[in-house]
């Protein structure tokens, strides 16, 4: 039986733009956002198009970019009411001195200002000064208030300023802001789980500079690490020899050979309710590791490979497992090699794409196994694939932890 994963509704953000130096940074942030699915509708202010135009805003987003509290476009002249109706956040980027003076005291003396009191969505924002604003007593008060009223504050971080200072007040990159404000927007599946995760390739030495490995990128695992951690849970990852930076939320234990990451999937396992076996671990290892280098002679050398131990078949057979969750790649016969591989290890799901279109990729197409038959996510970037796996594992968690009570 095929089943099609339910997709999730498209999100939409009012983006709001104020006067200071680092407005440039929000067109980064629109075409992040954007790439992401995201819908955006910008709004700024006056002193905003200073600094950057309407023009480029509406080419980034696609939308007309409203400025003034009396646009027409509106039928009933009300933007400040029909903006953010509909709308999942309201994110302001960047936010001045002044505009968080203007959200603290609920002023209202523009179309963003006056959005942001009328709204019924969170408001996130993200500051951006000189380091003497920000760290002056009245700034402090403000932000204190904003926390204190909901407010989400993005930042801001310590460094180089237009101004040629350095010091705190600086805005957030564009990247981070993205990652936060999508991590806001995901339902929070997993609220009060742990997640276990492996990703990444091992490596088994042959001798002090070689030796056998794979081509895994560690993209998928650390994605779905992410999207876990969006969703609400603990994670924990353990991770091979990769090129990539952790989530700063997850605890991050990184190793080397499949023996390495068998010793910290044993150190957590018992303690997580979700294990999901992301990383591509070498079946087999060199019997014995030369403790020198081994020197080229012309001849023929041999290496004697033994098995390395099958972490998710023991994680499965714990007695009392967590949710697991496998991988596999296969190059043909995807569909019955991934369920035999599924009802050998005896797992509840499993993940199945074909290797030579994911490996190294930033895009991935999975089939996902499991007792009810399989379900198809469409080829999409990996952070989305993950996003829905993420939904997916936390669906089949809940009805298997009802069913167990």
């Amino acid at each position: 039986m095929a089943e099609s994963i339910v997709e999730m509704r498209q999100k939409r953000i009012v983006l709001g733009i104020t006067g200071g130096i680092a407005a440039y940074k929000a067109a980064d942030l629109v075409r992040l956002l954007i790439k992401d699915g995201i819908e955006v509708q910008v709004v700024m202010t006056e002193a905003a198009c200073g600094f950057i135009t309407p023009v480029t805003m509406q080419a980034l987003s696609g939308k007309p970019v409203f400025t003034d509290m009396w646009d027409a476009r509106i039928a009933d002249n009300m933007a400040h009411i029909e903006l953010s109706r509909g709308a999942d956040a309201i994110v302001v980027v960047p936010a001045t001195t002044d505009f968080l003076a203007k959200l603290a005291n609920g002023l209202a003396d523009d179309l963003l200002s006056t959005l942001c009191v009328a709204r019924e969505c969170p408001l996130l924002v993200a500051p951006a000064m000189n380091r003497q604003m920000w760290e002056n007593k009245a700034t402090q008060r403000n932000v204190a208030q904003l926390a204190r009223d909901g407010v989400v504050l993005l930042g801001p971080a310590s460094g180089d300023q237009a101004c040629g200072e350095v010091g705190m007040g600086r805005m957030l990159e564009a990247q981070q802001i993205f990652e936060a404000v999508t991590a806001f927007l995901q339902p929070k599946f997993l609220t009060g789980t742990h997640v276990l995760i492996t990703a990444g390739p091992t490596f088994e030495a042959i001798d002090p500079v070689r030796g056998i490995t794979n081509r895994s990128s560690g993209k998928m695992g650390y994605a779905i690490a992410r999207a876990a951690l969006d969703a609400g849970a603990k994670v924990t990852l353990v991770t091979g020899p990769v090129s990539l930076e952790a989530p700063a939320a997850a605890r991050v234990e990184r190793v080397e050979s499949a023996g390495d990451m068998f010793e910290a999937v044993k150190k957590h396992a018992k303690a997580a309710d979700i294990f999901i076996g992301v990383a591509a671990v070498a079946d087999y290892r060199v019997a014995k590791t030369s403790k020198q280098k081994i020197k080229k002679t012309g001849a023929d050398l041999d290496l004697k490979l033994v098995p390395n131990p099958d972490i998710l078949a023991w994680v499965a057979a714990l007695p009392k497992p967590p949710f697991c969750v496998g991988f596999a790649a296969e190059s043909q016969k995807l569909h019955e090699f991934a369920d035999a591989k599924r009802r050998r290890k005896k797992v509840p799901l499993m993940v199945a794409n074909l290797a030579q279109d994911a490996i190294g990729a930033d895009d991935n197409e999975v089939t996902l196994l499991d007792d009810i038959g399989t379900h198809t996510l469409p080829r999409a970037s990996k952070p989305e694939i993950a996003r829905q796996l993420v939904a997916h594992i936390a669906k089949r968690y809940k009805s298997r932890k009802n069913k167990s009570r």
